[in-house]
């Protein structure tokens, strides 16, 4: 049997990312991730992948501790500088631009396997990680001095802490019983690249109308964005498998031709939307974060975002646990961590779940309310200031992000 201190279940960016930012802790990590390395590899080695993130700065500074920034920067990532999202046929409309805050830029939009080969390339440079992969779970046993983990092909781990890290459908979560708060948001989202006739300017733009979400995020070249397009199931369906002249003309005309005509980069790909939230992020020696805690709509861009914050929240409570000489997988002792976290994750959740309904619908007297609300954000400095630190994760950074 081999003992760590902890184990993290999932080799993503959420549970690379607490792998590797467990550094200088004197803590042992053993992570394990389903896929082998090479099928990993395979995955790095793609040419543009549909999927992308917009880290906002406080997830910027947890991979800046973590030590993979200029890496992630090296392999290609767009900073945006200003944000304009409107309602489609209407007036109401909000813009940001990181001036007006006295900042550089509002984040980074970053293909999410720039992120995840930086971090697997720390993590096998890490002397405190042990990288198990293609591992799979059997059974968990927990006593009260360790968890003990039984694997597929007969291996045994003990540690004092298990995370589970393994996503939307944890096979942690499930088998330790802990229920999950689901629905669904009765939409698809489907992603691809799009080459645009008029440059993006570094501007994330997204617009809303009674059947769906467009957002076009800016890639590195000037002319390339990165498309996430919220529809119900038989429009989604629809614009996934019509010819590409087709799907070119129809998203140009759905985004108001913002950005001119529109020419599908590569393939399509679509994912069903859902909510989850699970009743308890914590149990004695188990702890959730990322997907496995919490997803939400990809519309504010906030769930890889949320899944960073989730780490530097527990690599803070397990670095003081550790100085205060306490037993780190405890539950007493890992509620604040739940509590803090369970807090944003609900925030976030309702947020979604309202701007979910509030642009929901074509009847004249909600899209005047909603267009006139956004016009008056728009135009009131101090509101439009709290949207921005809340959307760059300034005032939801842990103690452990403000003092870096």
């Amino acid at each position: 049997m081999q003992s760590v201190d902890i184990v993290i279940a999932g080799g993503g960016m959420v549970g690379l990312a607490l792998a590797c930012g467990l550094k200088g802790t004197g803590l042992s990590v053993a992570l394990l991730e389903k896929d082998s390395l090479e099928h990993k590899k395979t995955l790095f080695s793609r040419d543009k992948a549909l999927r992308v993130s917009a880290i906002h700065a406080a997830s910027e500074q947890l991979l800046k501790y973590i030590g993979i920034w200029d890496q992630i920067l090296v392999q290609g990532a767009c900073a945006y500088t200003s944000m304009e999202v409107w309602d489609k046929d209407s007036f109401g409309k909000i813009f940001f631009h990181a001036q007006e805050q006295g900042c550089h830029h509002l984040g980074y939009i970053i293909e999410n396997q720039a992120i995840e080969q930086a971090l697997w390339q720390k993590a096998t440079e890490s002397d405190h990680i042990t990288l198990l992969a293609p591992a799979h779970f059997q059974q968990v046993a927990w006593s009260e001095d360790a968890a003990f983990v039984t694997l597929a092909d007969g291996r045994l781990l003990s540690a004092r802490l298990v995370v589970a890290a393994d996503g939307a459908h944890s096979w942690l979560r499930q088998y330790s019983a802990i229920p999950v708060t689901f629905w669904d948001y009765h939409q698809h989202a489907l992603v691809a690249v799009i080459r645009t006739e008029q440059p993006h300017q570094q501007t994330a733009r997204q617009i809303f109308y009674e059947d769906g979400i467009l957002a076009f995020l800016p890639l590195e070249e000037a002319h390339l964005s990165s498309i996430v397009w919220s529809l119900p199931f038989n429009q989604s369906t629809h614009f996934l498998q019509c010819p590409e002249a087709q799907f070119n003309q129809s998203l140009a005309v759905a985004f108001d031709m913002r950005l001119g005509l529109c020419e599908l980069q590569g393939q399509r790909q679509t994912f069903p939307l859902k909510a989850r939230y699970a009743r308890s992020f914590a149990a004695h020696r188990l702890v959730l974060v990322g997907d496995s805690a919490h997803t939400i709509h990809p519309l504010a861009g906030q769930g890889v975002n949320l899944g960073f914050m989730d780490v530097a929240e527990l690599i803070s409570e397990i670095q003081r646990l550790k100085t205060q000489g306490k037993e780190i997988g405890h539950y007493p002792y890992l509620r604040r961590y739940e509590r803090q976290r369970k807090q944003s994750a609900a925030f976030m959740l309702a947020a979604m779940q309202g701007f979910g309904v509030l642009f929901s619908g074509d009847k004249p007297i909600k899209k005047w309310i909603r267009n006139t609300g956004i016009s008056l954000v728009n135009q009131c400095p101090s509101i439009k200031s709290k949207f921005f630190h809340h959307a760059m994760g300034l005032d939801e950074g842990s103690n452990f992000l403000k003092d870096l």
